[in-house]
């Protein structure tokens, strides 16, 4: 049987991922939406073809009986209004990154999954799904670099518009680093510093860019990350690992080497879909599938929570300067 799925928000990453749905993956079909912008959600319906449903609000979407499952791609600050409806009518639930703007929005969603007793949310953390990353993961975890002992990375984007403020460096952009860093090291923050270079011409009046953010881990890893939001030259995602024995590079995307005009060149990617399509497929199949065989296992409403409390003290670090002390509560059993 097809998992029946409804989408809150159809903006850009949600007509991605019915797209995705509805022309590449198997196992599920789109049966409803909704949308701030009611059109928006009438017009996705209309583009791609399905025989959906489109619902005045995300609330009537998750009662809705024909809906096994719903996707959270909607503004960040509904996340978890939308996820706890979902966790308290019983049904899955796939959560755009972040899974909700802040810690405490997070614990609220963690226990309501553990008074539910049983996984129902899958947090859209979609590069532990990039095939470069899981490469990674298998060489650390294979020992092959020895014990990590410095992380260098950078998530660089040519332009961002003139809504993206400071913070959002680390809530909208940081938060994916911060999520695969713990995923890829199985390891937990210790603390947090932000740096701010010279700052590019090409940023607005109400964002410091780049950024410099320095992460400890308990383990003693230490970490350096690139945030650099007007780039100009392209989409760019960066990470070494050095370990003890050698370092792991991620890999380039693939990209045709030209020799032309006395001149030999690589296409660099402008564009975060083309760059993790794959992976966005290989995510959004595991929840599909996680539903039809009722158990989910993406990354988890604690992961979600984990990444919060970690990019909330890297906002206060923004602020203060200084060397912020990061605390993490020790891991439920539920989500071991």
């Amino acid at each position: 049987m097809s998992v029946n799925i409804g989408i809150i928000g159809t903006g850009m990453i949600g007509e991605e991922h019915a797209r995705r749905i509805t022309q590449q993956l198997t196992g599920g079909q789109i049966v409803a939406v909704t949308d701030v912008n009611l059109d928006q959600a009438r017009a996705v319906v209309e583009q791609l073809c399905v025989e959906a449903q489109v619902y005045e609000d995300g609330q009537a979407l998750i009662s809705a009986d024909n809906v096994d499952a719903v996707m959270v791609t909607s503004w960040g600050p509904t996340h978890e209004e939308y996820v706890l409806a979902a966790i308290k009518a019983g049904k899955p639930v796939f959560c755009e990154k972040p899974l909700a703007t802040t810690a405490e929005g997070c614990r609220h969603i963690i226990a309501a999954e553990i008074k539910a007793d049983k996984r129902l949310v899958q947090v859209g953390f979609m590069r532990r799904y990039d095939s470069g990353y899981r490469l990674m993961k298998d060489a650390i975890d294979s020992n092959r670099l020895g014990e990590p002992l410095i992380v260098h990375a950078a998530h660089r984007n040519p332009d961002v518009p003139e809504r993206y403020i400071t913070p959002m460096a680390i809530h909208d952009t940081l938060i994916h680093e911060l999520d695969t860093f713990r995923w890829l090291l199985d390891d937990d923050y210790k603390s947090a510093q932000v740096l701010f270079p010279r700052k590019t011409r090409h940023a607005h009046s109400k964002v410091e860019d780049p950024q410099i953010v320095l992460l400890e881990t308990v383990k003693g890893v230490r970490i350096d990350v690139e945030v650099f939001v007007n780039c100009k030259y392209g989409y760019d995602i960066q990470c070494d690992v050095v370990g003890e024995e050698g370092i792991a590079r991620l890999p380039e995307p693939q990209s045709l080497q030209l020799r032309q005009a006395g001149q030999r060149s690589n296409e660099i990617l402008m564009d975060w879909k083309k760059r993790f399509g794959e992976a966005f497929d290989v995510e959004l199949q595991a929840f599909i599938d996680g539903v039809a065989t009722g158990e989910l296992k993406g990354p988890s409403s604690w992961d979600g929570y984990a990444a919060a409390i970690a990019g909330d003290v890297c906002v206060k670090a923004q602020e203060s300067g200084g060397i912020e002390q990061i605390e993490m509560p020790e891991r439920p059993a539920f989500y071991a």
